[in-house]
């Protein structure tokens, strides 16, 4: 049964979602009201009525399009968007004057013919901004690439190409008031000249966007692109790629191997597959390479590539795996004990490269028919920043990271704790006094099961109100100031400060080639920004930490413990030798737990109550209580391998051998026999052997065999 103390957290979701319907019905309320006010006065002759309702309905909708369009998505739904709703408040503002005694046909007449030319004109312009956007999309996007011989130009304004909605309502905004003042004043000119304004806005608007398809500004067609990627690929010869496909929530996969990548020997590259991806990877100076059509990809089949890096299975990943040129190695993007480490796509790959010893055992005991003999052991070489255990917590605070990971696609009720313990291990945690907690969820939690979303915004409430109850001193206004600055330094290098029109052209041009050594700076500028971050807050407030920044290794860094599930966190928190624990809500046995998941062998396990977290507190300021050192070290080394040679050293010894392997294919295949069928090969490079000549009868057909 949930504890008294979370139906405040409880109450003000619940307070929070009515309150947003509330406002979304009042504003749907409100333009009914203003339609049905427009209408009543447009018939009734009601001067004063119609204008109200007219000004007011068309200030609502440039209220809610520039500052919430959500709120009217719903309309959008039922086909009554924007553009029907204008030419409702339009045509009933025209029948209003048409009904007007004072005014009548002979004035209305000419200017709805104005009016008409106006949305003929906006959707000339929208006619427009659909050929310029389609004559801005290349085959491809590339980032870290010279790539001005595409003829690479800035973005029309996004007005104008790719906000609709917002281009009509600015620019129905003259013929609107002079239409409202030609019905207040019996005057045509009013109306003649807002008209004419709004005409005048769009016709330029729309020669404006039109001249984005002459030659000076349009980028090369498809053919030629393609044609100068051959030649860039030719030039540039990469021999190892990470390739990558995924969601807006996955680049965390692909982001934390690229600065393994940039150590590689040889020519590395990046290939994506998704166009909003480019921008979701992390700040590097190996070349992006973004190619989302299928048919495109075998531009990689005759480069130099040799290798391929995955760090995650994909749908799209079995499109590149039919480029027989090109050897793949799956690197995952974290080990843990979970199915989903041993997911039977791994078999598809030349090779899967594991960290340590448990990996390996962990393939030839699920049985998924990965062979042995393919997997090979690298250690993590992206555990570097990882700082080593240096003692108990010697300050007033005892930083605890509580890092659970999702509930997974299997429905699994024991993948992630935040359901059925995260409330409890919270609780207890900030009942002590003495501790501060960085909470850092999962970013795909509850994306499966919406009872994880609901438990994390419970935790992170309870996070809220308990730094409520805290009080001492704070950081002066510099530390904030440092901060902004620092924040705005890196943003800047990771290319970041783009204007609100960049599109992917001049997104491209921008980001071309490195100017000297970018990763280097970024790497400086990210430790300057990770400092002052932590100095921005007191010591006691606790944390809940989302997005990118900061990185959960820089959250390893400040804590002394760490709380979690059966997941990669806790493989790559050994790296440091601190005390950790992992929750157990798989139903099982803790000795049951123990044996299925080799992961928490050194762990200490917390129960759905969480009841021994205290004791667990209690081992991590006592190094005497801390009966799972010794277990720690042992399980380091089981997980991640020795730390001599160095992992970076075994990765690229690694990377040089499946390259070698590419290498000699293509070799067999450039010394083949013509007249030998594909795949007829020995190991040794040459043919195999007729099986009817070496039985001595050459003339033996099907049937006689048949027969036999």
């Amino acid at each position: 049964m949930p504890s008294a103390g979370l139906v405040p957290s409880r109450a003000s979701r619940v307070v929070q979602l009515l309150a947003s319907r509330a406002v979304q019905l009042l504003a749907l309320s409100a333009m009914l009201a203003f339609f049905t006010a427009q209408l009543v006065g447009a018939l009734t002759s009601i001067v004063p009525l119609l204008v109200v309702a007219s000004a007011g309905g068309l200030a609502l909708e440039l209220f809610l399009q520039y500052k919430n369009p959500r709120l009217t998505a719903v309309l959008g739904k039922i086909r009554f968007d924007v553009t029907v709703r204008q030419l409702l408040r339009d045509a009933l503002l025209l029948i209003g004057l048409f009904n007007s005694d004072d005014i009548g046909a002979g004035v209305s007449s000419p200017l709805t013919v104005a009016l008409i030319a106006f949305y003929a004109l906006h959707f000339a312009c929208q006619a427009a901004a659909i050929l310029v956007r389609r004559a801005r999309q290349l085959p491809f996007v590339t980032r870290n690439v010279d790539a001005s011989a595409l003829r690479l130009t800035d973005a029309p304004p996004r007005i104008l190409a790719r906000r609709q909605s917002h281009r009509l309502l600015t620019f129905v905004v003259p013929a609107t008031t002079g239409l409202l003042l030609t019905a207040l004043t019996t005057d045509l000119v009013w109306g003649a000249v807002g008209v004419g304004l709004s005409i005048a806005l769009m016709g330029g608007g729309c020669l404006y966007l039109a001249s984005w398809l002459l030659p000076r500004k349009r980028a090369v067609g498809e053919q030629e692109a393609l044609r100068w990627l051959d030649a860039w690929l030719a030039g540039y010869q990469p021999t190892v790629a990470l390739y990558f496909s995924g969601g807006t929530t996955s680049a965390y996969q692909a982001n934390m191997w690229l600065s393994t990548l940039s150590e590689l020997d040889g020519k590395p590259l990046i290939v994506l597959r998704e166009r909003f991806m480019v921008q979701k990877i992390a700040a590097t100076d190996v070349p992006v390479l973004c190619i989302p059509r299928v048919t495109n990809m075998y531009a990689l089949e005759d480069s130099t590539l040799r290798m391929m890096l995955h760090p995650a299975n994909a749908a799209k990943t079995s499109q590149v795996l039919r480029i027989p040129t090109i050897k793949h190695a799956f690197i995952n993007h974290g080990e843990s004990d979970k199915l989903s480490s041993c997911n039977p796509y791994a078999k598809a790959y030349d090779e899967v490269w594991v960290a340590g010893p448990a990996a390996r055992e962990r393939y030839q005991l699920a049985d998924i028919g990965v062979d042995d003999g393919d997997v090979v052991e690298v250690g993590r070489p992206q555990l570097s920043p990882i700082q080593a255990y240096a003692g108990p917590p010697s300050g007033a605070y005892t930083t605890v990271l509580y890092a659970p990971t999702w509930e997974g696609w299997d429905g699994n009720p024991g993948n992630t704790s935040v359901v059925l313990a995260g409330e409890n291990i919270v609780r207890h945690l900030l009942a002590d006094d003495s501790v501060r907690l960085l909470y850092k969820p999962h970013p795909m939690t509850g994306s499966q099961d919406p009872s994880a979303g609901a438990a994390d915004q419970r935790i992170r409430a309870m996070i809220q109100e308990a730094n409520t109850r805290r009080s001492g001193a704070r950081p002066g206004p510099e530390a904030a100031r440092e901060l902004a600055r620092r924040t705005a330094e890196l943003d800047a290098l990771t290319s970041k400060a783009f204007r609100v029109s960049a599109d992917e052209l001049e997104r491209m041009r921008l980001q071309g080639a490195p100017d000297g050594d970018r990763e280097a700076a970024v790497t400086e500028a990210t430790e300057a920004w990770e400092a002052a971050y932590w100095a921005s807050f007191p010591e006691w407030e606790h944390r809940i930490v989302i997005g990118a920044r900061p990185a959960i290794f820089t959250c390893f860094n400040q804590a002394d413990l760490l709380i979690s599930d059966v997941s990669s966190v806790v493989s790559d928190w050994l790296y440091s030798d601190k005390p950790y624990a992992v929750a157990n809500t798989s139903g099982m046995s803790e000795a049951e737990f123990r044996d299925s998941f080799p992961t928490v062998s050194a762990a200490a396990i917390l129960a759905p109550d969480a009841d021994t977290v205290p004791a667990l507190l209690k081992a991590v300021r006592d190094p005497e209580l801390d009966r799972f050192a010794e277990a720690r070290a042992k399980l380091k080394e089981r997980l991640l391998g020795p730390s001599d040679p160095p992992s970076i050293d075994r990765f690229n010894a690694a990377v040089r051998a499946l390259c070698e392997q590419a290498d000699a294919r293509r070799v067999r295949m450039a010394t083949r026999p013509a007249e030998t069928p594909p795949g007829q090969l020995t190991e040794d490079g040459e043919p195999e052997p007729d099986t009817a000549a070496d039985l001595g009868d050459t003339n033996t057909t099907d049937t006689e065999e048949v027969n036999v």
